[in-house]
């Protein structure tokens, strides 16, 4: 049983986290999370702020049928094909999260309560594209609290610039280099530029720039381990914090620039950075390594819920524990090339490898409603 004690130190380890700067966002969503007022409970007890979704999320969503039932034998009835099916769940979800949120949107006065939902990952590496379905998703879903996910890929980047100087708020996702992260910084900057001249208000654009992490752990302590020397061995942990301590420090210098100063005079926002893929896959460490570790004003941490209830239930927030150390971080990262370990050949593989995990996700997706519509009499094809 859990005290009165107990439970104001496990909700004070995610309150610290909110007053230290770092908005707290899920990592998940599904129509049972939403139909069951878990997500509305998460927002009232977890000082959750927002939700991200990605095709992985959609995949084990809908891909398990539960809650879609209705949606798919209507979906089925009307003969739509399998990628019209998806859209129409994906967005519908999105749509009431956001609707959730909607609250929390307006008392942060916009800062706060984003759902995002990305493009469909195989638009990726064509520019056109993307912007094409990031304006057909955003006027899908309809709501002022949704952004929508673009990849950091080079093709991305132009997207960026286009759908921020469209008005549309955006997520920027699957950044693993401080380089490709310099660049998304640039794109927003620009699209604010271009939303400026077309007359716009910049007041109503918002965007995020999803920094991975624990994948480049992932990637970096697999090479170390095959060096297996005690140098190498002492890496382990390290590489991931570095590089998002890093990305924090060019977040600060572009946002402190001349050219976001003359933005920011027109009420535009500064992209915030976004630590994403927080979940500790290696349990040599602790499993809220990727919260504590990165605390840090104006920026979010969006989690898998396992992560949420760790850091509610044991998180060790001590304040901000990334500003202080851009010295140790480039010591760390400099140390790892030493070895031989290529930090430019690790993050353009994490790059691609993001992309395909993607298109696999969504893959399974379509074959998965592409099943349920067929079993419905439906063609799905």
């Amino acid at each position: 049983m859990i005290t009165v004690t107990e439970a104001t130190a496990t909700a004070g380890a995610l309150r610290r986290l909110s007053e230290a700067g770092v908005s707290i966002w899920l990592d998940d969503l599904s129509r049972r999370r939403i139909e069951s007022g878990n997500l509305a409970e998460l927002i009232e007890t977890k000082h959750v702020v927002g939700v991200t979704t990605n095709p992985s999320i959609f995949q084990a969503a809908i891909g398990s049928g539960e809650g879609y039932e209705e949606q798919l034998a209507d979906l089925a009835t009307r003969g739509v094909t399998v990628d019209e099916a998806v859209r129409m769940m994906t967005t519908a979800d999105v749509r009431a999260a956001a609707d959730v949120l909607r609250p929390v949107h307006e008392a942060t006065g916009g800062r706060d309560g984003w759902v995002s939902i990305e493009v469909d990952p195989r638009l990726a590496h064509d520019t056109r594209a993307t912007v094409a379905e990031a304006r057909q998703l955003a006027w899908l879903v309809d709501r002022p609290n949704v952004m929508i996910k673009i990849p950091a890929t080079r093709a991305g980047l132009p997207a960026i610039t286009e759908v921020v100087g469209a008005g549309i708020s955006v997520n920027v996702t699957l950044i693993f280099s401080l380089e490709r992260y310099r660049e998304v910084m640039d794109a927003y900057l620009a699209g604010l530029e271009k939303a400026q001249a077309a007359g716009l208000d910049l007041a109503g654009i918002h965007s995020v720039a999803s920094f991975f992490v624990s994948r480049v752990d992932s990637e970096i302590d697999k090479r170390l381990t095959v060096l297996g020397t005690d140098e190498a061995l002492a890496l382990k942990g390290k590489a991931a914090l570095a590089n998002a301590r890093l990305a924090y420090e060019a977040y600060e210098n572009v946002f402190a620039g001349s050219r976001f100063t003359a933005l920011a005079g027109a009420r535009a926002h500064a992209q915030r950075p976004l630590w994403a893929s927080t979940g500790v896959k290696d349990p040599a460490f602790r499993d809220t390594l990727y919260v504590e570790e990165l605390v840090a004003p104006g920026t979010v941490n969006t989690m898998p819920e396992a992560t949420l209830n760790a850091a509610a239930d044991h998180g060790d927030v001590r304040g901000d524990t990334v500003t202080g150390g851009y010295a140790q971080a480039r010591a760390d990262l400099a140390a790892v090339e030493r070895l031989g370990i290529s930090y430019d050949e690790v993050v353009e593989q994490l790059e691609q490898e993001g992309v395909a995990k993607f298109e696999v996700a969504w893959q399974d997706l379509l074959d998965a409603v592409t099943k349920s519509l067929d079993s419905k009499g439906v063609d799905g094809e």
